[in-house]
This record gives structure tokens, sequence and C-alpha cells, in this order.
């Protein structure tokens, strides 16, 4: 039986897209590697925080039902992969998933079909990776099938913004492939943006989380210095704010996290060397000044401690919301697993607090959860506010806490140290 749609990995950009399409009325099948999740979602189960079981209970009621069975790529008139792209452990783009995905859809390829990534990537690899692993079997790009790029805009947690009313760019390896791609996206995403071509569509995404990760590591770096020269940083973000052309505020915190800026901007800084064979140097500047935030969150900490005749090592840290954002549960890539890893190795008692999130194991070291966050904030020496949480009443922190270091900057309270 033929399926509209068929998307490969069921995480954060595949599933909601999944439920969006499935919501349209395009017929959709996930296809996923791993058995235990697949059995989750055929069972009415989430694991993500954007969809609940509900959500996923509706999907299987209408137009979608998750598969580890190949062999359904071959009845899908359009596959769409969604699948992972981290960096290696020498900081390099690490294309393993998304090889291994297409390789899959070329075992099944017949003509006709359209293929895109939506996986984040350096300019080149629909044309120079995915291409030629299609084209193994013969079949020809442009000619017997439909490829392009469209990068996933999937931000958890946003309230206002899903995959319906957040345009979606395409470039097709052909302006028939942009065209054909275009038309299936246009089912049901109320904003389609045709580009000229695959390699701008995959830049344009390395450019929107640049923007940002390079903004954020300019805030970072001013944060260091205004401290030094008793200058509020975020009362000046506010004031530059309120001019209503030429700025865009960006926040200062104790680094970056999530699946985008601390990846992203590495895959555009790859590509250039390996190109141009030059350094993408306001990247790599972004990098350092944003990677050491966690080290600088350190040394405020012990000296908010010194100040009170305190030594780091031996104090009672507590932190505070350990997720990569407000009101998710996801940590990935969050500042506070280095964080913790720091604040541990100089002999600190440390213990976490997070409405979101039960266990937490940074680099496999488990940290303790204080279940009674009142009796936490009266005994630790200091509490760090990493993510300010929907559930937090920071006003009741405040008062609470021993010492509180916002690393946020949400509070007002006179007597809290910010970042």
């Amino acid at each position: 039986m033929s399926v509209d749609l068929a998307i490969i990995g069921l995480g954060y950009v595949g599933l909601p897209l999944a439920q969006q399409a499935a919501q349209s009325g395009v017929s959709v099948v996930g296809f996923d590697v791993n058995e235990a999740m697949v059995s989750s979602l055929n069972g009415g189960r989430s694991h993500i925080d954007d969809l609940s079981d509900d959500d996923i209970v509706e999907m299987l009621s209408h137009n979608f039902t998750a598969s580890t069975d190949e062999n359904v790529l071959a009845a899908a008139d359009t596959i769409v992969i969604c699948v992972p792209t981290p960096l290696s452990i020498d900081g390099e783009p690490d294309l393993g998933a998304v090889t291994g995905a297409t390789t899959t859809i070329a075992r099944h390829l017949r003509p006709g079909q359209l293929v895109v990534l939506e996986s984040t990537t350096y300019p080149g690899t629909t044309d120079e990776v995915v291409r030629p692993l299609l084209e193994q079997g013969g079949l020809v790009a442009g000619r017997d099938f439909h490829l392009a790029f469209s990068p996933e805009r999937v931000d958890p947690g946003n309230p206002t913004y899903g995959i319906a009313n957040t345009p979606k760019v395409v470039g097709g390896h052909t302006p028939e492939c942009t065209k054909v791609a275009t038309a299936f996206y246009g089912r049901f995403i109320e904003t389609v943006v045709p580009s000229k071509g695959t390699r701008e569509a995959e830049m344009t995404k390395l450019l929107e989380n640049t923007y940002r990760h390079i903004n954020i590591a300019l805030v970072n770096e001013m944060a260091q210095f205004c401290h030094e020269m008793d200058i509020d940083l975020w009362e000046v973000i506010r004031n530059a704010a309120t001019k209503p052309f030429g700025f865009q505020a960006f926040y200062p915190g104790p680094g970056v996290g999530g699946h985008c800026i601390p990846i992203d901007p590495n895959y555009l800084s790859y590509k250039v060397r390996a190109t141009l064979g030059r350094a993408f140097q306001f990247v790599e500047l972004a990098q350092s000044i944003n990677l050491q935030m966690p080290a600088y969150v350190v040394e405020r900490v012990a000296d908010l401690l010194n100040d009170e005749g305190k030594a780091l090592r031996g104090s009672t840290v507590l932190l505070l919301g350990v997720t990569y954002k407000p009101n998710i549960a996801d940590q990935r890539e969050s500042p506070a697993t280095p964080l913790a890893q720091l604040l541990i190795s100089k002999g600190v008692d440390l213990i976490f607090h997070d409405p979101h999130v039960e266990t937490w194991t940074p680099d496999g070291v488990p940290v303790r959860r204080a279940d009674d966050l009142d009796e936490a904030l009266r005994t630790a020496d200091i509490s760090v506010l990493l993510q300010n949480h929907r559930q937090y009443d920071l006003e009741a922190i405040a008062s609470t806490a021993r010492k509180l270091f916002d690393t946020k900057g949400a509070t007002d309270d006179p007597y809290v140290s910010r970042l």
C-alpha cells in the first residue's frame, strides 16, 4: 500500500513534521532503527517535549504509523531524512546517520520519488554526499527522481512557532526538483520559500545559527568586562533594545546549548577550511568565547563564596535548571554539563534541581537531585540559576537562597548577583 510520506528519524525534527503532515491529511510512515522508540510510538507514548502522549494517539488514529521495516520506504512518494548530524570527537561533522539513511533509501529508490534532506549539514552535502549514494543504482537525480534540501527550523518548546507557521525554505537539485518539493511542503506548511538550489538552502540554516552564535558570544564577552567595570549589562541591553531599528537584543548566559547553536557553526567552519583552506575567524572566536563561559561561571561562584569567607572546595552548590533552554526536558549540549564537571573536579558538593529532570548524570557522573527545593536553597552555600523555568518563583527563590547567582538576568533583586 502506498503512502504519501516516509520520514527517516523520529526525534525532535521528524516527529513534529510527521504530526503536522498527518493532521493535514498526508499519510505518513515513520521509519527508525530504534525498535524501543517505534514500539513506544505505536503504543501511543511520546519521547519528546513538544508532543504529548495524546498527540501521538491522535496521530495514530489518523494517518501515521511507525516502523522498523525499511521496505516501507519503497511505498512512499516522498522520503524526508531527519536524522542527527552531531560533531565527531575531533569536532568535525559526523554524517554517519545521513549516509546510513541515504544508503537505506537507495536500496528502495524508484522513479518519480522525491527525497529531501532536512538534517543540518554543510553546503554541498546534498549534491556531494547524498546524490551519489542515491544514484548508485542507476537512477539519476533531476531526471528519474527528485532531490532537495530543506533546513529544519524546529524550536522545541516554542509556543508560537511550530511546523505549520514557520516558513519553509526549499532548494532542489534542479528547478523542477524545487518545484516538486515546494508543492509537497505546501500541502501542510503555510509558507514555503523556494531557493535557488541545495547549497543556498543548506547555507541558510548555517547563517541563521551562526548569526545567533556570534551575537551570543559578543554579549558573553561583554558580560565579563562589564562586571569588572561595575556596569549592569542587563540594563545596557534593555536600554539598547528601546531603539526601534538597527538593534536586536541578545543576552549572556552560562554557555550555549541545544541541537543547533553549538553544532551548526562548526559545520560551516569545517567546510570553509576544507574547501578554501582558511579559518572562519568569526565562528572560531565565538566558539572559544562561548565554550569558556562555564569556567567563567565557576570563577564567579568561587569569588562569591570567597566574599563569604568560604572556599569553593567543600561548599555545597545548587544548580537550578540543567536543560539547554527553559520549560523543556531536553539536555542536549546543555552548558550545565561542563559546568558540573568543573565544579565536581574542584571538590564541590554538587546538587541540582530541575522541574523537568528527575535524574541527571552529566558525562556519566550522577548528581544528587534536591527534591525539596526550599530546603536546598536554605542549606546550599550558593545557588546558581542556569535556566529560568516558568515553574520557578524567582522572588521566592531569591528570598530563600542563602546566596543566589543569576546567570540569566531573570531577577531584579539588588541582593542577587547576576552574570
